[in-house]
């Protein structure tokens, strides 16, 4: 399967303080990644990473085997605030990448008859075709976060970055659109990496489950200069799509829950890093000899 993004050696500081600590992750086409992790633990930072608004301090990030540097039309992004420009049409927002990219974004009589067709055909399939034509406060939040989703996808981009998207909704419209982003992350065969701070809603979603955490240990001991930032401390596998929202109440996802919650946010409960739950085929960690026993350490595990 093709490699879409991958991650290795990255470590992140600001002036002392490390918040990522040798993240190395590969995303295969068509997973959608949900990276959870407790407060502080750096996922914003790699989201903003993969994005390409900061640089990382050390290591390599590359999309589609590029190295990704600025942000460009490679990383389509949702934020939990809608980023629409409330003086203009649906449609018009939805087709705003298109004349970035042509330079005409200034001219408010450019109108191209293809682009204005695909527009449709996004608007569509993000059920808003009735609504091209409206502003952005003429829509409900749902509406507004699916304009969103539909002005990143028509960038085609290898990889959807999703920002805590639905973190402003009321619990009746997020369950609607979790399920929405489901079956249109199964009809378009998106790459998607989720951040977001709810538990449940990763696991439900996610085709795979990162967990991102400062709460570990390994050979560096904890005496005075260490400084650990946080790593991926579990990578799983998650079932198929989920369809109803009662998979949330069985057994087998309670269970899941707890496992995270104990694994990934308790400040108590300290993994080394040999003993990562990185079950997902794809996970490989590299660690430096001072973090395993002197011994430098590449592992597909």
């Amino acid at each position: 399967m093709t490699k879409k993004l991958h991650i290795e050696d990255v470590y992140k500081q600001y002036n002392d303080k490390v918040i990522l600590d040798n993240i190395d992750l590969t995303v295969s086409e068509g997973e959608l990644c949900a990276v959870v992790g407790p407060s502080g633990c750096g996922k914003s930072t790699l989201l903003r990473l993969i994005l390409g608004q900061e640089a990382p301090t050390k290591g390599q990030i590359k999309i589609d085997g590029d190295p990704a540097t600025t942000p460009d039309t490679h990383r389509g992004i949702v934020y939990q605030r809608y980023s629409l420009f409330p003086n203009r049409t649906v449609l018009d927002n939805v087709l705003m990448g298109k004349l970035f990219t042509e330079g005409k974004w200034w001219n408010p009589f450019y109108k191209n008859k293809a682009h204005i067709e695909e527009a449709m055909s996004y608007l569509e399939r993000v059920r808003l075709t009735q609504a091209a034509h409206k502003y952005p406060h003429e829509l409900s939040g749902g509406m507004q976060q699916r304009a969103a989703i539909a002005q990143a996808l028509i960038m085609k981009p290898p990889v959807l970055l999703m920002d805590e998207p639905f973190g402003a909704l009321d619990p009746d419209t997020r369950d609607e659109l979790q399920v929405f982003l489901l079956e249109l992350w199964e009809t378009e065969k998106l790459t998607i990496f989720f951040v977001t701070h709810d538990l449940i809603e990763a696991c439900f979603l996610g085709s795979r489950l990162l967990v991102l955490s400062q709460y570990y240990t390994d050979d560096r001991g904890n005496g005075e200069g260490v400084n650990r930032g946080g790593k991926i401390v579990a990578d799983h596998s998650l079932p198929p799509m989920a369809t109803s929202m009662a998979v949330k109440e069985s057994e087998e996802f309670q269970t899941l829950i707890k496992s995270v919650r104990q694994a990934g946010f308790n400040p108590e409960v300290l993994q080394h890093v040999t003993e990562f739950n990185l079950k997902h085929p794809d996970s490989y960690q590299t660690l430096l000899p001072e973090e395993h026993n002197g011994e430098q350490k590449s592992l597909n595990v």
